[in-house]
């Protein structure tokens, strides 16, 4: 397969065993890799004014920190040949996914799983279960 792996990268270990995986098998498949890193932000809020400056400098500077940590990712798969891009998005991550698979087409994504969250995303589902739900696009989950 080539196309497009879309990996969500956070920096933790379980966003690097995924890109580990996405990037084992882009080497053998020709695919890209597109690092993804969400966050998460409700447009339902109820702010004043000076509440919604503040958060929108807050936002400002957590894009900043986000692209921060895609950068040096993806520089480290392009040493390894590989072709690789990243974005860093506010919103509800599932969908965002959802719609990045969507517009780029040939596409699979990755994830990886963190482990137990908690009581109410263990009942109400997480990220890897709304993706495994809702992917127009094959979704990997790395243990």
């Amino acid at each position: 397969m080539s196309g497009t792996y879309i990996v969500g990268y956070d920096g933790t270990d379980a966003s690097h065993r995924a890109v580990a995986l996405a990037a084992s098998l882009a080497k053998s498949s020709g695919a890209r890799i597109h690092l993804v890193h969400v966050l998460e932000w409700s447009p339902y809020s109820f702010l004043t004014q000076e509440e919604l400056a503040e958060r929108h400098k807050r936002r400002a500077e957590e894009l900043k920190r986000a692209e921060s940590l895609l950068e040096p990712a993806a520089k480290e798969l392009e040493a390894k040949g590989l072709q690789a891009t990243s974005e860093a998005r506010y919103g509800h991550a599932g969908e965002l996914f959802c719609g990045i698979a969507e517009k780029i087409g040939d596409s699979q994504i990755f994830i990886g799983r963190k482990g137990s969250g908690t009581l109410a995303e263990r009942l109400l589902g997480g990220l890897a279960i709304t993706l495994v739900q809702a992917s127009p696009v094959p979704v990997t989950v790395v243990p």
